[in-house]
């Protein structure tokens, strides 16, 4: 088994971007660009996943019996990885609220032009 440290890093590596990721497409939501917003999501979901296949294997060389004494890295990549789980729930519940307001936005201009079938 690879070294604990790197183990650890290559985990903290993996959701770092996954984070960067769900962040990036947060913020094309709020500029109303849903298509891009979505494919962000997409692309943090590969590199969270990556991470956390990485530390899957972890859990299962201890389930063979094969112990390891934790480290402050370790338990940071696995804080890093729970806050990048966290931060995509965040991320999609955000992404819905901007689809709302663009759909408000769209209603509130169709009334100003008259346009409401109402």
């Amino acid at each position: 088994m690879e070294n604990l440290d790197l183990i650890s890093f290559r985990i903290i590596s993996f959701v770092g971007v996954a984070k960067s990721k769900y962040l990036e497409a947060v913020k094309k939501a709020e500029e109303g660009d849903f298509e891009k917003a979505e494919r962000f999501i997409v692309d943090g979901d590969n590199e969270f996943n990556k991470g956390h296949e990485v530390h899957a294997k972890l859990i299962t060389e201890e389930a063979k019996g094969n112990r390891m004494i934790p480290t402050i890295l370790l338990m940071h990549a696995e804080d890093q990885l729970l806050s990048a789980e966290t931060i995509k729930i965040m991320a999609l519940q955000m992404i819905k609220m901007y689809k709302q307001m663009n759909e408000l936005k769209k209603e509130d201009l169709n009334d100003e032009k008259g346009l409401s079938v109402l």
